[in-house]
Protein backbone atom coordinates (compact mmCIF):
# COMPACT_ATOMS: atom_id res chain seq x y z
CA UNK A 1 0.00 0.00 0.00
CA UNK A 2 1.23 3.36 -0.94
CA UNK A 3 -0.99 5.44 1.34
CA UNK A 4 0.72 5.55 4.51
CA UNK A 5 -1.69 4.04 7.86
CA UNK A 6 -2.79 7.37 8.83
CA UNK A 7 -4.07 8.85 5.45
CA UNK A 8 -5.54 5.14 5.37
CA UNK A 9 -7.60 5.20 8.63
CA UNK A 10 -8.74 8.87 7.61
CA UNK A 11 -10.21 7.78 4.12
CA UNK A 12 -11.64 4.58 5.77
CA UNK A 13 -13.49 6.25 8.81
CA UNK A 14 -14.93 9.40 6.38
CA UNK A 15 -16.83 6.51 3.98
CA UNK A 16 -20.22 7.22 4.52
CA UNK A 17 -22.63 4.28 6.24
CA UNK A 18 -24.47 1.73 3.60
CA UNK A 19 -27.59 3.54 4.30
CA UNK A 20 -25.71 6.80 3.49
CA UNK A 21 -24.43 5.89 0.25
CA UNK A 22 -27.80 4.02 -0.72
CA UNK A 23 -29.71 7.48 -0.23
CA UNK A 24 -26.83 8.85 -2.10
CA UNK A 25 -26.82 6.98 -4.90
CA UNK A 26 -30.79 7.47 -5.12
CA UNK A 27 -30.46 10.93 -4.90
CA UNK A 28 -27.78 11.39 -7.50
CA UNK A 29 -29.93 8.91 -9.71
CA UNK A 30 -32.82 11.37 -9.54
CA UNK A 31 -31.06 13.79 -10.69
CA UNK A 32 -29.65 11.65 -13.70
CA UNK A 33 -32.16 12.47 -16.11
CA UNK A 34 -32.48 15.89 -18.33
CA UNK A 35 -36.29 16.54 -17.52
CA UNK A 36 -35.69 16.06 -13.54
CA UNK A 37 -33.12 18.67 -14.07
CA UNK A 38 -35.55 20.95 -15.71
CA UNK A 39 -37.91 20.36 -13.15
CA UNK A 40 -35.71 20.97 -10.53
CA UNK A 41 -34.13 23.87 -11.90
CA UNK A 42 -38.08 25.57 -12.27
CA UNK A 43 -39.05 24.61 -8.32
CA UNK A 44 -35.52 26.72 -7.81
CA UNK A 45 -37.36 29.51 -8.52
CA UNK A 46 -40.47 28.90 -6.81
CA UNK A 47 -43.23 26.05 -5.78
CA UNK A 48 -45.39 25.30 -8.61
CA UNK A 49 -48.46 22.57 -9.49
CA UNK A 50 -48.05 20.05 -12.41
CA UNK A 51 -49.71 21.97 -15.15
CA UNK A 52 -47.36 25.41 -14.13
CA UNK A 53 -44.32 23.04 -14.25
CA UNK A 54 -45.38 21.70 -17.67
CA UNK A 55 -46.23 24.92 -19.29
CA UNK A 56 -42.77 26.13 -17.96
CA UNK A 57 -40.54 23.36 -18.71
CA UNK A 58 -42.70 22.83 -22.47
CA UNK A 59 -43.53 19.07 -21.19
CA UNK A 60 -46.72 17.48 -21.08
CA UNK A 61 -48.60 17.14 -17.68
CA UNK A 62 -48.07 13.27 -18.25
CA UNK A 63 -44.09 13.35 -18.00
CA UNK A 64 -43.90 15.67 -15.54
CA UNK A 65 -46.34 13.80 -12.95
CA UNK A 66 -44.28 10.77 -13.76
CA UNK A 67 -40.74 12.68 -13.08
CA UNK A 68 -42.18 14.12 -9.81
CA UNK A 69 -42.97 10.61 -8.41
CA UNK A 70 -39.38 9.26 -8.92
CA UNK A 71 -37.93 13.03 -7.54
CA UNK A 72 -40.50 12.33 -4.51
CA UNK A 73 -39.50 8.98 -3.97
CA UNK A 74 -35.96 9.96 -3.99
CA UNK A 75 -36.78 12.84 -1.70
CA UNK A 76 -35.63 15.49 -3.48
CA UNK A 77 -39.29 17.56 -3.80
CA UNK A 78 -42.38 17.24 -1.40
CA UNK A 79 -45.68 18.59 -2.16
CA UNK A 80 -48.99 20.37 -0.45
CA UNK A 81 -52.37 19.69 -1.33
CA UNK A 82 -53.97 23.17 -1.53
CA UNK A 83 -58.00 22.51 -1.87
CA UNK A 84 -57.79 20.26 -4.91
CA UNK A 85 -53.95 21.53 -6.46
CA UNK A 86 -50.53 19.52 -5.13
CA UNK A 87 -47.62 22.01 -5.27
CA UNK A 88 -44.58 21.03 -5.46
CA UNK A 89 -41.35 22.27 -4.20
CA UNK A 90 -37.88 21.32 -3.26
CA UNK A 91 -37.62 19.18 0.05
CA UNK A 92 -33.89 20.88 1.09
CA UNK A 93 -33.29 24.15 0.44
CA UNK A 94 -29.76 23.60 -0.47
CA UNK A 95 -30.38 21.42 -3.49
CA UNK A 96 -30.34 24.72 -5.39
CA UNK A 97 -26.62 25.09 -4.04
CA UNK A 98 -25.95 21.70 -4.70
CA UNK A 99 -27.27 22.13 -8.47
CA UNK A 100 -24.97 25.60 -9.08
CA UNK A 101 -21.96 24.23 -7.87
CA UNK A 102 -22.11 20.88 -10.23
CA UNK A 103 -23.51 22.97 -12.93
CA UNK A 104 -20.19 25.29 -12.26
CA UNK A 105 -18.04 21.93 -12.09
CA UNK A 106 -19.27 20.37 -15.11
CA UNK A 107 -18.82 23.65 -17.38
CA UNK A 108 -15.48 24.19 -15.85
CA UNK A 109 -14.06 20.61 -16.52
CA UNK A 110 -15.83 20.54 -20.17
CA UNK A 111 -14.37 24.00 -20.86
CA UNK A 112 -17.75 25.55 -21.43
CA UNK A 113 -18.12 29.19 -20.88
Amino acid sequence: MLLDSLTASRARDSLPSVAGLNALATFFDALSDVTRLKIISALSVSAMCVTDLALVTSLNQTTVSHNLRTLRAAHVVECVRQGKVMFYSLAERNIPHIMSAAVGAVLRANNIS
